[in-house]
């Protein structure tokens, strides 16, 4: 028996009505902000990647040498592929551009609980607007996607890299050693940190002073202690936040995200029932554009681990709405074989769910099927019954059998399922 390869998962139809249930409601939310669907190739050249993550990505690549000869690698990001795309043949579309996307990428990496070696990305772009109402916009969006998904405990946390950057230009520090000493406050491990400032030639109170700056949480009134553009910037963020009802977010100047590219917001979004894997979502303004051979141009955007947000839910016991066809069509003897067939034919036809015994069972195995696989009606074709025009309706919930004329059955259905989806809610 051949086995899947590790670090990925085989998902059945039940879980897969569920994760497509998730992205159908996040593609509704993106549209509703006016972003528009993008796709890139699910392999690229390897050289993207190192040029936006630096070489020592390629070891966690799936990456390897084409036919001509190419270096190759399977996309472990869609960030840096849509920033691609942008340049070779965007860059004339009406600005500010919005974007979303999802797909899968791949990392060679330890599979672990939250972190696998095929994982799923949705996110978004936004691009060439250079104002904090772009930054709210995205935060906004994200925050909004989190909503929909039904996720109960979670939290935002924006920071400002510019905060911190300045500090470590204020101290002095050479602006190659800036990166590294950003990782390991991203990571907060300060104990490696603290080294690689004092080799920066900082002093021990400007170190401590950029530890209190990283530990850094709480309501806009912290940006107090912080005065500067950077503090101005986040403040106009919130404001607007606050204006779309953005209320479960914080500032945290922790919310470091080490990696060159990002210019100025930052932010974060947890889920605690994941544990030590918690973060959900993660984003910020960054700028890539001219490592891709294009003009300079601000960006801003978020990648939702698709995967993480799944398993949050489950953690917290979220029930994903049913699936199931509508009508199961059972032939009562042989000679009702081909009415039952034109039925299920009709009813698909007019948009209604529709599956028909195909495997000759009995009437009793029929019903136990049909329960089985979630059907709401059994339709019983049975002689006496075609032969006055009428078939027999089950409601496989409640017992009750009635007979429906056979030319009204399709709206009879119709109005069935459009009364459960008004008792349920409707659609998001």
């Amino acid at each position: 028996m051949i086995q899947r390869p590790r670090g990925t998962r085989d998902f059945g139809p039940k879980e897969m009505e569920a994760r497509r249930d998730l992205e159908n409601d996040f593609r509704r939310v993106a549209e509703r902000f006016g972003f528009r669907e993008i796709e890139t190739p699910i392999f690229e050249h390897a050289e993207l990647f190192t040029l936006k993550s630096g070489p020592n990505i390629i070891e966690e690549m799936y990456a390897f040498e084409d036919k001509g000869g190419r270096q190759i690698a399977l996309r472990p990001e869609l960030t840096a592929p849509a920033m691609r795309f942008f340049v070779n043949d965007l860059t004339n579309m009406p600005r500010p551009l919005k974007v979303y996307y999802f797909g899968q990428c791949f990392r060679y990496e330890r599979p672990q609980s939250g972190r696998f070696r095929e994982f799923f990305q949705f996110g978004a772009e936004l691009i060439g607007a250079p104002t904090p109402e772009s930054d709210a916009e995205i935060i906004g969006l994200a925050a909004a996607m989190i909503a929909v998904s039904g996720l109960g405990e979670y939290r935002i946390r924006v920071g400002h890299i510019g905060v911190l950057r300045s500090m470590l230009k204020d101290a002095g520090v050479a602006q190659e050693m800036v990166a590294g000493i950003l990782q390991k406050l991203d990571k907060k491990v300060y104990n490696e940190a603290r080294p690689l400032m004092m080799d920066a030639g900082m002093s021990d109170d400007s170190i401590e002073a950029v530890v209190k700056l990283t530990e850094t949480t709480g309501p806009v009134a912290v940006l107090d202690e912080f005065p500067g553009e950077a503090s101005d910037y986040l403040r106009t963020v919130f404001k607007v936040l606050e204006a779309y009802g953005v209320t479960n977010v914080e500032v945290d100047l922790g919310v470091v995200r080490g990696l060159d590219y990002y210019t100025g917001i930052v932010f974060e979004i947890d889920a605690p029932k994941l544990g030590a894997e918690k973060q959900v979502c993660g984003g910020g303004s960054y700028s890539l554009t001219e490592l891709f051979g294009g003009e300079k141009v601000f960006s801003t955007g978020f990648a939702i681990g698709f995967d993480r947000v799944m398993i949050a839910l489950e953690r917290e016991g979220y029930k994903s709405k049913e699936h199931g066809v509508i009508a199961y069509v059972i032939p009562v003897s042989e000679g009702m074989r081909t009415q039952a067939h034109s039925i299920a034919a009709e009813m698909r036809n007019s948009g209604i769910a529709a599956d028909v015994d195909l495997m000759r069972r009995s009437l009793g195995k029929n019903f136990k099927y049909a329960d089985s696989i979630g059907a709401r009606f059994a339709v019983i074709v049975g002689e006496n019954e075609m032969a006055e025009g009428s078939v027999a309706v089950r409601d496989l919930k409640s017992g009750e059998q009635r007979l429906v004329k056979r030319n009204e059955l399709v709206s009879t259905l119709q109005k069935e399922e459009s009364g459960a989806r008004s008792r349920c809610g409707g659609e998001n």
